[in-house]
This record gives C-alpha cells, structure tokens and sequence, in this order.
C-alpha cells in the first residue's frame, strides 16, 4: 500500500483529526481496570490474572513498535493505521470469544498479544507524518495526536461501565461489551484510515520551512548514538516518575490522609485519579506546544527539574497539606503526558525526519522499561514499609526519594544531549532519491 499523497490545495489541518482517531481509540488501554472486577468474578481470576491481558499489551505496544517502526516509515501512515486497525479491533473479537467461551487463554492472545501489537503500531503511525506537515510546529502536531492515547480512558472507562451495567456483568455481558468495542474502534479508526495523507513536496505549508532543512539520520544510524541513549534514559527516568504516582493513585492518597482529621473517601480517591488523567492528557498537547517555543531540551529541564522538586513537596510536606499533594501530583502527571508529547519532536530536532517514526518505535522501549519499573518501586517498597508496621505517608516516603534520584540522573542524561556528528548523517543523493520514490509519478 503506497502512502496516499495529498491533492494539490489540501489542508495539513486534516491530519491532525486523522492521526487523533487512531490514538482516541487505542488510549481505551488505560482503562482496562474497567474490566478487571467482573473478570475475576466471572471467569474466578486472580488479580493477577485479570491485569495479565494489560500487561502483556503494554509489552507487545514497546515490542511492535520497536520492530515495526521501519515497516511504517517504509508503507506510509495508511498501511500502518490499516495494521493497527485490524490488531486492535480483532483482538477485541478474539477476547469477545473468549469471554462467550469462557477460555481465558483466548482473552490474553486478543487484547494482550494480538490488541497490544495493535496499540504499538498505532501509537508511531502518525508521528513521522505529523512532523513533516507540521516542520514548523512539530510539538503542537505530535502533542495533538499523543493527547488522544492519554485522553482515551475518558471516553472509554464510562462508556465501558456502562454498557457492563447494561449487558450484565457475567461472562456474557463481558463478550458483548468486547464485540461492541471491537466493531466501534474499527468504524472510528476508519475515519484516520481514510483521511490520512502525506504531503506532496518537502514545504507543505508555504509560511513552514522544508521538511527536509537540516540533518537527517537513518534509524540505523541513530540508535549508534549517543544521543539516541540519553533521550532514552531521559523518557524512561520522566515516565518512571509520573507512572509510580498513576498506577497507584487512589491507594496513595488514601494512605497518605489516613491518619488525619480529613480522610480521603473512595470517591474522592476516584475523583482525584480522574484529575490525575485530565492533568496527563493536557501535559501532552500544553507542554508540547510550549516547547516549540523554548525549545526541547529546555522543557525536559522542566520536567525533571519541576518533577524532582514537587517529588520532595510531596514526601516532606505532602500529608500536611491536602491542596499541595493534589496539585504537586497534577504536575508530576502533566509532565509525564508532556513528556510522551515531546519527544518525537526532540528526535526531529536531533535526526531529522528521515526515518522518525522508525527511532520513536525504538525510544518506546524506554516506556516499556518504565512501565515495570515505577509500579515495581512504588508497591515493592510500600509493601516492606507496611510489613514493617509503618503506615500512612511514611510507606512512600523512601519511594519518593527513589523518584527524585531517577530524575535527576534523567537531568543529567538531558544535560549531555549534544548535535550528532556528520559522520551519523545520511548523504544528501540517497535522502533525495527517498524522497522522489515517496511521490506521485505525475508530480
């Protein structure tokens, strides 16, 4: 399937849109929780059993996009949102069958191996696309379409709660869920399919510069780098940080007013995790933009410099005042989705747009890293500090250090980032030649 160029006239404004439809539906991932009480009860799982489908779709979105992320610069944005159309959808269908039939097994191949190969091939397919429609503005762009995964959860965790309510929540009520999901993801995610483009020469808007100014680096080439590693040490050390407070929001504020005279109820535990998605979800499109106004490197000082000091607000302060948690932890989580935003425009900065979304797969194995390593921190230490007969804000309090010490190293790793040498850059003859083969014949 050849990259659809777009007509003569045609508005970069529609990519965006496109580019979002694909995201708004695979960030449904974040509220896989929906689905973990009437599992276990369904089907008698354990807790560890229901979060396996998550885990291993978390796994397969770093795995896919890590070694598909050629295969989507190479086919263009359409093949790649065709691909990740047919994984996510399909492995609602295959989990669907699993819950009619009641095979567990079934439900871990389709939303975990099947729907997790889906999300990583749809999370990079509209990156390098983006970047070279918007060369003048490439963190608004990627910041627009990324704030869709962070934003899912919004729509599809109520959504999902209800029609549970509605289908029933056995093992019946479950499939139907599934398929509806499945089939609805698969008409949305069309939408991208069909109004995707790519531009049709290296200046797609006539106030932008070409898409094609200053160095450009293969895939190949770049993980060789020493930039290629700091960036990734700086995105595994800021989604480490913002994860450990996410994956256990409720219980932690919870905990950390247990012993004072205003307690936090369940549903002020909710609401403070739904406060917790907003933050990440606007992080990502706020802090993206405002980056290409000082520049990439200085908002990963925010980051983890900000991000390291509302870390020690928290754990020298944090139960003595609730406004001051709520709000350092609405931070910490903005620049987490700010930082997921970012940086495919950082990787633009360094590499060029040559082969983008192919080093963006690769960096999202840092995200994978991380996203065993926060929670890991976090429940591993609080369950030491309770065995230990502590209670309340002392169970995160060595946790929080830990986070504090991670950032800083990802300051440290951001501080060395330098240009990449001439020797990594691609001649000029080869990138032209990749270029033309990318246009129309009549062109």
């Amino acid at each position: 399937m050849s990259p659809p160029v777009a007509p003569p006239g045609w508005s970069r404004w529609l990519v965006p849109p496109a580019a979002l439809s694909v995201h708004l539906s695979i960030g449904q991932a974040y509220a896989w929780s929906v689905f973990k009480p009437p599992l276990e009860s369904a089907l008698g799982l354990s807790g560890t059993q229901s979060a396996l489908p998550f885990q291993l779709a978390i796994v397969m979105l770093g795995l896919s996009a890590a070694f598909g992320g050629t295969l989507v610069e190479r086919n263009g944005p359409r093949w790649a949102m065709t691909v990740a159309l047919v994984c996510f959808s399909s492995g609602f269908l295959i989990s669907a069958l699993g819950a009619a039939t009641e095979q567990y097994w079934l439900i871990v191949l389709g939303y975990g191996f099947v729907g997790g190969t889906g999300l990583g091939i749809g999370y990079i397919s509209p990156v390098s696309t983006l970047i070279k429609w918007f060369p003048d503005r490439p963190g608004m762009a990627t910041g627009i379409a990324i704030m869709g995964f962070g934003g899912g959860a919004l729509i599809a965790s109520p959504w999902s709660a209800q029609m549970l309510k509605s289908f029933g929540s056995d093992s019946s009520g479950i499939a139907v869920a599934f398929l509806v999901h499945g089939l609805t993801y698969a008409v949305f995610m069309t939408l991208g399919v069909l109004l995707v483009r790519v531009p049709r020469g290296e200046k797609p808007s006539p106030s932008a510069p070409s898409a094609l100014d200053g160095v450009q680096v293969s895939a190949r080439n770049a993980v060789r780098t020493p930039q290629f590693w700091c960036l990734w040490v700086v995105l595994c050390m800021n989604v480490t940080a913002g994860i450990g407070i996410l994956e256990k929001a409720a219980p932690m504020i919870t905990d950390f007013f247990a012993d004072t005279s205003t307690p936090v109820t369940a549903s002020a535990a909710a609401g403070f995790v739904a406060l917790l998605s907003a933050a990440n979800m606007a992080g990502r499109i706020g802090w993206s933009s405002t980056s290409d106004l000082i520049g990439r490197k200085n908002i990963y000082r925010v980051y983890l410099g900000v991000g390291a000091l509302m870390y020690a607000l928290i754990a020298w302060l944090g139960d003595s005042s609730k406004p001051l948690f709520i709000l350092s932890a609405l931070v910490i989580l903005s620049f987490y989705g700010g930082g997921f935003a970012t940086v495919p425009a950082y990787l633009k900065d360094l590499f060029g747009t040559y082969q983008v979304g192919a080093i963006h797969g690769r960096l999202l194995t840092a995200w994978s890293t991380a996203g065993v390593l926060g929670p890991l921190i976090v429940n591993r230490i609080a369950d030491h500090q309770e065995a230990a007969g502590r209670h309340g804000s002392s169970l995160y309090g060595m946790s929080f250090l830990i986070m504090i010490g991670l950032l800083a190293v990802g300051f440290v790793a951001n501080e060395l980032v330098r240009p990449v040498d001439a020797r990594h850059h691609i001649p000029a003859p080869r990138e032209a030649a990749d270029v033309a083969r990318q246009q129309p014949e009549s062109a």
